[in-house]
């Protein structure tokens, strides 16, 4: 049971608790995940199973979401999970302003965590400090959003916009809709998050619970092969007795068409994948294993 899962999580659960489900499903103890999603949140949660886990952080890091912002309302979690700070009514909001606001939130951008999330200072998780109602200076973090696209407008008393969102690993799309209820000066929350995209998954052909259920029942299940989930990463192959010494963590000759010091798949001839390497020397490239996934 090696390989990726390309689970779409359901309301309600956190990715914690999607980990642990699956645990009991597959009766497998080594599974991770590539990203966490709010509890709130559904969809795209890419899964990895046995030693595919090793194989996680050479994942693609770019993210995309469906979002729901609603405007007037100010939350402490920044989301319709948490208690209200404050509301008032803007019915008055046209969609033009909110859409040249939102210009400001695409590039690369500073962005303050929302205080109840998963970053650890000094330590310690957020939401365990602000649970306890410890108040920390939370440090900006450098993200970047490729692409912001307005996909609908509701208005009336507390409007909502759905937004589309390709962003880099590390946005918080709840940090984007507080600071744009801020550059509004009418408080702003997230409604509802969708992601769509992530780490090379897409929610058209994820997996629900259910779903991974019933083909375990008819054992049809089969999880996503390594190769599949690592198609962005350059590959080389190597002859039999040179992919040996490679398995052996010895360094050999490169592949001068492949980038220095970049993650690249390694092959056996026969199409085996045998882990993740880098080549270095740009005179004389050499290939060095990162990541041994299949020794020979």
């Amino acid at each position: 049971m090696q390989g990726f899962i390309n689970l779409f999580k359901q309301t309600g659960f956190t990715s914690h608790d999607c980990v642990g489900k699956l645990r009991g499903l597959l009766r497998l103890k080594r599974i991770g995940h590539g990203g966490t999603l709010d509890p709130a949140a559904t969809g795209v949660l890419p899964i990895a199973l046995g030693k595919a886990t090793r194989l996680l952080q050479y994942l693609q890091s770019d993210k995309a979401y469906k979002a729901t912002i609603r405007l007037g309302m100010v939350t402490a979690t920044d989301d319709l999970e948490g208690e209200i700070i404050s509301q008032a009514p803007v019915s008055n909001l046209p969609l033009e302003q909110v859409a040249l606001t939102l210009k400001q939130f695409t590039g690369k951008l500073s962005q303050i965590p929302p205080k109840y999330s998963a970053i650890q200072v000094q330590g310690k998780r957020l939401y365990d400090l602000a649970r306890r109602g410890e108040t920390v200076e939370v440090p900006p973090r450098s993200v970047e959003v490729y692409k912001l696209e307005i996909l609908e407008w509701r208005s009336g008393d507390y409007p909502e916009i759905d937004v589309a969102i390709d962003c880099s690993a590390g946005t918080y799309i709840r940090a984007i809709a507080r600071d744009l209820g801020t550059a509004l000066q009418t408080g702003g929350t997230l409604a509802g998050l969708i992601r769509t995209h992530s780490s090379g998954f897409s929610l058209s052909n994820s997996l629900t619970f259910d779903e991974l259920i019933e083909q375990l029942k008819q054992e049809t299940f089969t999880p996503i092969a390594p190769p599949a989930a690592l198609q962005h990463l350059p590959r080389v192959t190597l002859p039999p007795s040179v992919a040996q010494k490679w398995c052996q963590g010895q360094k050999v000759a490169g592949d001068e068409a492949v980038s220095i010091n970049a993650p690249v798949q390694v092959y056996r001839e026969d199409g085996n994948f045998l882990g993740i390497g880098h080549q270095e020397d740009m005179e004389m490239p050499s290939l060095i294993p990162d990541l041994v996934y299949e020794p020979m």
